[in-house]
């Protein structure tokens, strides 16, 4: 029988030894004496790519404190044979973290712009918006696969999101035109019944409702502007594809006019180029400044109908512009009927961070600021086009 460095007798049977072996890999190379296990085949190749990644001599949070250094080295067919290990030994969601994590700890965007390497990746959101990132420095022979990858995700995402996204709104935009002589499938039973609590008969226990309210049906006119206002710094980099995404889905509605804008420091509106979201994220530069008064500035002067418009600023909300401005227009817009939202994030990263006191002076104005889900986005948008309470989570909520 043997021991193992502490002196004690490492246990047997099935159970334990699969233990053992977990341990060996969550811990690293150098644990095989301590852990009395010795990887082969299938476990020795994880390991291997594990190792590549995580074994950072020493520093912490590493595999091991005396890992060997990470070894992917610093060529684009050493990565993309790695990407290709991690791809088979790991599932999808395991994949992206590690690629996310070698981007990272490994200085890798850079290889990113090579064709080889795109063609290996598993794509996903965090992926594009680390392309969007490096575009300018983009080689011509790396766009077109790098606008392939992008494309992929896209359309994942305009699968997964737009049908929710069109019957959510569409429903909305038809509750929001009340009419008093419904059809009967049209009848709104809650306010109807509301409106004519005063003809209760208690000896029947029933309303007899001498006015109906309805929803109306769906025109072909628009019924409703939507300002979608996009800070594009690169901690928004998630934000800035969903909320493409969704800006495409918006446009595609016939009873929406939808326009986008991005902003850093500078101001570019990308309207015409919504029936293709591609062509938005690669109009947009993530990174540099920000200036919300200046942006906020631009979308005011392009409202036509305040009552019927609703503007979606997509923000952290750490202005470098002049605070007192922007507050001011978001008061001024709010004050002739413009229905105002502040998400802070639009992603499934959970709290963002965020410039606290600025989430709290709008929410004073009455423009609620709170970080948002993709799969939420949908009810938040039904929400203000209705003029009912926003759904705004419990956690960075600021009414």
């Amino acid at each position: 029988m043997t021991t193992n460095t502490t002196g004690t007798t490492p246990p047997s049977g099935p159970a334990s030894g699969e233990r053992l072996r977990r341990w060996r890999l969550v811990l690293g190379g150098d644990s095989a004496e301590s852990t009395g296990c010795t990887l082969t085949g299938r476990d020795a190749a994880m390991d291997g790519a594990l190792t590549a990644l995580y074994g950072d001599g020493g520093k912490q949070g590493g595999r091991g404190r005396n890992s060997r250094a990470a070894g992917l080295g610093a060529s684009a067919p050493s990565v993309a044979r790695w990407l290709g290990d991690i791809r088979t030994y790991f599932p999808s969601s395991v994949v992206q973290v590690m690629q996310r994590d070698a981007i990272d700890r490994l200085g890798l965007a850079a290889l990113l712009l090579e064709p080889e390497m795109l063609e290996a990746v598993e794509a996903d959101v965090h992926l594009v918006g680390t392309l969007l990132s490096l575009n300018k420095a983009m080689p011509e022979t790396t766009k077109e696969t790098a606008r392939a990858v992008v494309r992929k995700v896209v359309e994942d995402l305009e699968k997964r999101l737009a049908a929710r996204t069109r019957a959510t709104l569409t429903g909305a935009l038809d509750r929001s035109a009340k009419i008093d002589r419904p059809r009967h499938h049209d009848i709104d039973w809650d306010r109807t019944i509301r409106a004519n609590l005063k003809n209760y008969l208690p000896e029947y226990g029933t309303v007899v409702p001498e006015r109906l309210i309805g929803y109306g049906r769906a025109a072909r006119s628009v019924k409703k502007d939507v300002i979608l206002c996009i800070d594009q710094s690169g901690s928004m980099a998630a934000s800035v594809v969903y909320a493409s995404v969704f800006g495409a889905v918006l446009a595609s509605m016939r009873t929406l006019r939808t326009r986008l804008v991005v902003f850093d420091t500078a101001v570019v509106d990308l309207t015409d180029q919504l029936d293709d979201p591609v062509d938005v994220l690669f109009g947009t530069q993530l990174g540099g400044g920000t200036d919300i008064n200046r942006a906020l500035s631009y979308c005011q002067s392009r409202i036509t109908r305040p009552a019927d418009t609703v503007v979606v600023l997509i923000s952290d909300l750490y202005e470098g512009g002049i605070r007192n401005e922007m507050l001011k227009r978001v008061a001024a817009m709010k004050a002739s009927g413009v229905q105002f939202v502040t998400l802070l994030a639009l992603s499934d990263e959970g709290a963002p961070a965020y410039d606290r006191d600025h989430a709290a002076a709008l929410g004073a104005l009455g423009a609620p600021a709170f970080a948002c889900t993709p799969d939420l986005f949908p009810e938040v948008m039904a929400a203000a086009v209705e003029k009912r309470p926003l759904p705004v989570p419990d956690m960075d909520a600021h009414r």
